[in-house]
């Protein structure tokens, strides 16, 4: 009977270990199922950080592009505007000057038809 007695030992211990393999595996599964989803989780988290990051990054290029070009009309605008007044100056002056050279050569012409000539006197 004591061969019995130790196959039933071995039995019980056979199927203790094989409780024991058995919820081990289950534990592992839990475990892993527990990390997968965890890592699901983390991934989403993640995804979404990314993609607010990206679209902040969108916004602050947008509004540095119209602050650019709002500068870079603002700039046209105002050497147009140079310019126009550049040309408006450059007009009066040339009509002053035009004006000037007119009265000096209109001043200068009657005064040389009003003075009699020096060599005619003398002969």
């Amino acid at each position: 009977m004591s061969d019995e007695t130790e196959t039933d030992l071995d039995e019980a211990e056979d199927i203790r270990d094989a409780e024991a393999e058995a919820k081990t595996r289950a534990d592992n599964r839990a475990e892993r199922a527990e990390r997968a989803e965890r890592m699901a989780r983390e991934g989403a988290q993640a995804m979404a950080e990314h993609h607010a990051s990206i679209k902040a990054i969108d916004e602050r290029t947008l509004k540095l592009r119209s602050l650019r070009l709002a500068k870079e009309a603002a700039e046209a605008e105002t050497k147009a505007a140079e310019a126009q007044t550049k040309a408006a100056d450059a007009q009066a002056k040339a009509a002053e000057k035009a004006a000037k050279a007119a009265a000096k050569s209109a001043g200068k012409g009657t005064a040389k038809k009003a003075a009699p000539k020096k060599a005619a006197a003398k002969d």
